[in-house]
């Protein structure tokens, strides 16, 4: 595509400096908006890909939501094979309440080790490379 452009305009010894410096110009713009638009190609289409894995994962997600209250009939129904019905769904609920509680526990000691959100290793390591560099600097100086 950029040959038919050197074509007409001649031999390179034939150009100015200026001219040269011109075209260049226009081949690098040319190149970085062909760059942006390859990158925007292939951006929406890795998006639609994420958006369809999204898609799988929320039906995968209502579908085991599903099971779940198949399960739970289940659970209660062969516990009220020895005892009331009632009782049978209390007990299925309250084990629930247990599994809930667990989970928001160990949830909660995962959000306090990351809290804060603070790159607590990488501060140090700056602390640690600005007093290397003031040390540097003092004996430099003496």
């Amino acid at each position: 595509m950029a040959r038919s452009n050197d074509a007409q305009a001649g031999p390179a010894e034939d150009r100015s400096l200026a001219e040269l410096m011109q075209r260049l110009g226009e081949q690098s713009s040319r190149l970085a908006r062909q760059e942006v638009e390859l990158a925007k190609a292939e951006m929406s289409a890795k998006g639609k890909q994420v958006a369809f894995g999204v898609g799988a994962f929320s039906a995968s997600g209502l579908l085991a939501l599903l099971a779940l209250g198949a399960l739970t009939a289940a659970a209660i129904l062969a516990l009220a094979t020895g005892m009331a019905g009632w009782l049978a769904a209390l007990i299925v609920a309250v084990a629930y309440l247990l599994l809930a509680g667990l989970a928001a526990l160990i949830g909660k000691a995962k959000v306090e080790e990351g809290a804060p959100p603070v790159p607590e290793q990488t501060i140090e390591s700056v602390k640690d490379d600005v007093g290397a560099t003031k040390e540097k600097v003092k004996e430099t100086r003496a």
